[in-house]
């Protein structure tokens, strides 16, 4: 008795937590909140699976300081690395495609290697998914 109690519990806990990542709208995000504690706060979001929150967050790091070159590529990064984790392999390669563009111009060096490298790795998995589930459709 006490571990179908237990397990309901757990179910609907599970439950809850699925509808609270599903149901989340616009987040008030606060007036002075630097570009680091922008993406900290997407970054905790996102690890909690909180992933529309967590593109608010992201969009306003690009919105607000469009100039940050640096944060601005993170924030990039982490939408289409978002849009990857949720399966959403078109979109997510139209904008590492589009992030990678950046490092296409005469100041790439002044850039985040890192980007960069981390979109290519991604992108790689998205092909291999693509051509696994064109092998498995035939």
């Amino acid at each position: 008795m006490k571990l179908k109690h237990i397990a309901l519990a757990a179910l609907i806990i599970t439950a809850i937590t699925a509808v609270s990542c599903i149901s989340t709208g616009p987040v008030e995000i606060p007036d002075g909140l630097t570009a680091t504690e922008l993406i900290q706060r997407g970054q905790e979001a996102s690890d909690r699976n909180r992933y529309n929150v967590s593109l608010q967050y992201y969009e306003a790091v690009t919105e607000r300081f469009p100039y940050d070159i640096e944060s601005v590529i993170a924030a990039e990064y982490e939408i289409a690395f978002i849009h990857y984790k949720q399966k959403n392999y078109e979109q997510s390669k139209t904008e590492f495609y589009s992030l990678l563009e950046r490092y296409n111009t005469p100041d790439q060096e002044l850039l985040p290697a890192k980007f960069k490298i981390l979109s290519n790795i991604v992108l790689g998995k998205i092909a291999e998914i693509e051509a696994a589930r064109k092998k498995r459709d035939k």
